[in-house]
């Protein structure tokens, strides 16, 4: 397992659950270290445990860089990053570092598994780099969810893998039989096409839910109402409708963009792709209006609580949080920012870090709801209301009982309600 990241760690310890010996190699000496000693990196339900479990059963151990142990290897699977670079493409430097590095371990026979999320065509790249029809590329792209990658690992909707050798597609699907999931085997640029159009799919739906939202805002509509409604139809469903302040994460801002651009690259306007993703960046600036209209029309010299940093709850990942889009934006209109995150403690730029949500709203003058924590939900808001300034709350995850902080003096706002 090349890369023991996000991808990398969950799928080395969820194939060694499954019974096969794992290997994960890394180029971070200190995060070897911490994962042979059992120590994650990341919060993710159900990895510490499954992890220790592993390297206790010998299954699974770790180790810096490459050596004569990986030509015992019949798959190797890449898990390495692919940034987004300035034009929206992913870079694929680390990808072909990668297969460089691994050329003289590779074993006759042997299946390099690109699992990385990589532009349509990236098979045929690491074809090209190893120049040997004695190894075999495959393409078996990753479905899962921050915060529930475990579950979604050995609960798959589906494994893809892509191949112009059925014979090594066949092979890495194997890898999987004891999951009894379906299987869907087909050329290498279907299936890469397939994790693209995927995340792209969930975030149009997601831009849909906040359109919708901003609709009901408009007519005087629930949305809570309307996606019960719509999504009892068994064609449309109700996951991935619910609206938010915008989608982040380390998936679908980067994927999207990519997918723009591999469509442009291959010489197709992919204009409804655009406009999810110009709209998302409108559903920022709809959340700070919805702050600043709270405040009394202007952000400057305004003091403002926020409840969540990541981009979503049940991970520490910031990474294209929408939270801190919004953070920002509210900082540019001259406000001064409270934080708190059940998994933040570091420091960021002109930010006051909280110890507790209680700490975070005193004596400001609004809060924003930016992450959805089980714990914002049971927020007392009478003992908030004796801390604060002034009693506005803006919900952007919908989470709270509207009529129990109006009850108790809250101006309040959600999204679409």
């Amino acid at each position: 397992m090349v890369g023991a990241g996000y991808v990398g760690l969950t799928t080395a310890s969820c194939l060694a659950q499954l019974g096969h010996s794992v290997i994960g190699v890394d180029v971070d000496a200190t995060k070897v270290d911490h994962l042979n000693s059992g120590v994650i990196p990341i919060v993710e339900d159900g990895l510490e445990s499954i992890t220790r479990q592993m390297l206790d059963a010998k299954r699974l151990v770790f180790q810096l860089g490459y050596s004569d142990s990986i030509k015992s290897a019949e798959f190797i699977f890449l898990c390495v990053p692919t940034p987004q670079d300035e034009d929206g493409s992913a870079d694929l430097t680390y990808i072909r570092e990668a297969v460089t590095s691994l050329l003289p371990f590779l074993a006759s026979g042997s299946i390099i598994v690109n699992k990385s999320t990589v532009p349509v065509g990236s098979t045929l790249v690491v074809e090209e780099i190893v120049r040997r029809e004695d190894i075999f590329v495959v393409s078996n792209p990753e479905f899962l969810r921050e915060g529930s990658a475990v579950h979604d690992f050995l609960h798959p909707d589906r494994i893809v893998v892509g191949s112009s050798d059925r014979r090594a597609a066949q092979r890495v699907a194997d890898l999987y039989q004891s999951l009894n999931a379906r299987v869907i085997i087909c050329d290498p640029a279907s299936a890469e096409t397939i994790k693209y159009a995927a995340n792209a799919f969930l975030a149009t739906k997601l831009s849909f839910a906040n359109a919708i939202a901003a609709l009901c805002e408009h007519v005087g509509a629930n949305i809570d109402d309307v996606i019960e409604g719509i999504g009892q139809d068994k064609r449309i469903g109700n996951q991935f409708l619910k609206p938010g302040p915008g989608w982040g994460g380390s998936c679908f801002p980067k994927d999207t963009r990519a997918l723009v651009k591999i469509a442009e690259s291959a010489g197709y306007d992919f204009e409804l792709l655009r406009g999810v993703i110009d709209f998302n960046e409108i559903q920022f600036d709809r959340i700070v209006d919805k702050v600043r209209k709270a405040v009394g029309g202007t952000l400057t010299g305004k003091n403002i609580a926020v409840l969540g940093l990541t981009f979503k709850a049940h991970t520490n990942d910031l990474r294209d949080s929408p939270a801190l889009r919004i953070v920002e934006h509210l900082q540019l209109q001259g406000a001064t920012i409270n934080a708190y995150d059940p998994t933040v403690t570091n420091p960021l730029a002109q930010v006051n870090i909280c110890k507790t949500p209680i700490e975070t709203c005193d004596m400001t003058d609004a809060i924003l709801i930016a992450t959805e924590w089980p714990e914002f939900v049971s927020l007392n808001p009478s003992e908030i209301g004796k801390v604060v300034r002034s009693k506005n709350m803006i919900d952007a995850r919908n989470i709270l009982d509207a009529d129990l902080w109006r009850a108790a003096g809250f101006t309040y706002q959600g999204v679409g309600r």
